[in-house]
């Protein structure tokens, strides 16, 4: 009886273990993967509207110090707003901002500042991935 109140025991403690709440940086990491993600899809997609080709790249490296200008700038990109899935991904890097200005200000380490890497990672990121 000691040992199945044991092995029950344990097995709680590793579940509250892995409810724990998401960090500042697990949030944004996660949310900028969707982004790209989300973008990638976009940039593929058969049904997408001709604007679409206009948008400004969007590969997000949140090690990156340029990434706040480049998410500035692509929410602040005046095309496309009749594009449902593109309001959404605005809406989506907005939240992302404010996240990185505010939220976890404190929390986030910028390793590099090449604005060019964030033009030029959208082929290369896929090789990464892989």
């Amino acid at each position: 009886m000691k040992m199945l109140l044991s092995l029950i025991a344990l097995l709680s403690a590793a579940l509250l273990a892995r409810a724990a709440p998401p960090t500042c940086y697990s949030r944004v990491l996660s949310l900028s993967k969707e982004i790209t993600e989300s973008f990638k899809e976009l940039q593929t997609s058969k049904a997408a509207d001709p604007c679409v080709e206009t948008l400004p790249r969007l590969y997000l490296d949140i090690h990156n110090y340029c990434v706040l200008t480049k998410l500035r700038d692509f929410v602040a990109y005046p095309r496309c707003e009749r594009v449902v899935e593109v309001s959404d991904l605005k809406e989506k890097a907005r939240s992302l901002y404010t996240i990185m200005i505010s939220y976890c200000r404190r929390d986030l380490v910028f390793l590099t500042d090449d604005c060019s890497a964030l033009e030029n990672s959208v082929e290369t990121s896929d090789e990464i991935d892989s």
